[in-house]
């Protein structure tokens, strides 16, 4: 026999829906049938699988160990977390609830196929090894990232440790209150704090997207972007990028469809800058980096967060770029905040 207690981050479901998480290797028919005949009971009462669950019931497994662990995929759920390869990511915040990562260019922010390796993977790795998170914990409950970047873009990932901080995050960035900042290097001289808006299209088959100024059909969405120089010269100009909505490579696309794309982007840039930069430089990625969030007052159990600022280091190749071009406005203050 096997007793588990419900923990918050899996109360408020179904107790169906639980026991398809916890024996997800077993048919639903098997469940029901173990229900019927109280070999799995909840609370020490026969169940029907309707019930929803509250923190501290108890689910009592009538059955033998290598039963249940065989259809948990217990094994299997461990052994994706035991070896991945180094990263340069690295933690900027963390409380009870939230989780947020400096990501590398390069990484995924999630999985776009089984063999991929992405945020997802180094944060539960992250969690397993600091003890926030159990190897039984993974069978119900699957911390995740609650924004995304571009492979090629660096900056900051959100990520809830909690069935809570999950909700919340996801609440504030669909509520916009959540303001986003980034940095980019574009091609060409822009000297003035600009707000721009137009319709994004997403083409699926080529996963590229076209800005218009006027919607032309309702799969265009609306965007809303804010850019402010911090140094130019005549070639090209370092921004701090508002992004207000935050669809698909909005930055890349908005910023290249007023005749500015950023440097070293390949899908949406100018080849022949990119060029010059990947000689010098040896550029691999797009200069884009997510930079600041800053968070709106928030009540318990999230005060820890309420109006914090959270700023991502540059990446070193970034900085780099930043302090060998030769700008001729933006002064030294601004550039040295960078670091």
């Amino acid at each position: 026999m096997r007793e588990i207690v419900i923990k918050e981050n899996e109360a408020g479901q179904r107790f169906d829906k639980f026991l398809k998480k916890y024996l997800s290797e077993a048919t639903g028919g098997f469940l029901y049938k173990m229900l019927r005949k109280k070999n799995i009971v909840l609370n020490g009462k026969k169940a029907t699988g309707n019930e929803k669950l509250n923190c501290g019931d108890k689910v009592k497994f009538f059955l033998a160990d290598e039963t249940i662990d065989k259809f948990s995929g217990k094994e299997k759920a461990s052994a994706e977390y035991e070896t991945l390869p180094k990263t340069s990511l690295s933690v900027l915040y963390e409380d009870d609830h939230v989780l947020i990562f400096n990501k590398p260019a390069g990484l995924l922010s999630q999985k776009s196929k089984a063999d991929d390796v992405s945020v997802v993977e180094y944060l539960i790795q992250y969690l397993l090894k600091t003890g926030s998170l159990k190897q039984e914990d993974l069978i119900t409950f699957k911390p995740s990232i609650c924004n995304r970047l571009d492979r090629n873009t660096s900056g900051l990932i959100t990520a809830g440790k909690s069935l809570a901080g999950l909700q919340k995050l996801g609440e504030l960035f669909k509520d916009r209150t959540v303001k986003k900042y980034y940095l980019c290097i574009v091609k060409g001289r822009l000297d003035k704090r600009q707000y721009i808006s137009g319709y994004l299209y997403k083409d699926e088959k080529t996963n590229t997207v076209s800005v218009q100024k006027d919607r032309l059909s309702e799969e265009e969405l609306p965007i809303e972007t804010e850019y402010e120089p911090l140094a130019w010269n005549g070639e090209t100009t370092l921004l701090k990028v508002h992004l207000i909505t935050g669809r698909t490579h909005q930055i890349r696309a908005h910023l290249a469809s007023i005749g500015h794309p950023l440097i070293g982007d390949t899908k949406y840039g100018n080849e022949k800058i990119n060029r010059q930069y990947r000689t010098k430089y040896h550029l691999k990625w797009q200069l884009l980096h997510a930079y600041d969030l800053v968070f709106p007052k928030l009540a318990p159990p999230f005060e820890a967060l309420s109006k914090r600022q959270v700023t991502a280091p540059v990446p070193k190749e970034f900085y780099q770029i930043i302090k060998e071009t030769e700008w001729e406005h933006g002064t030294q203050e601004a550039l040295e905040v960078l670091h």
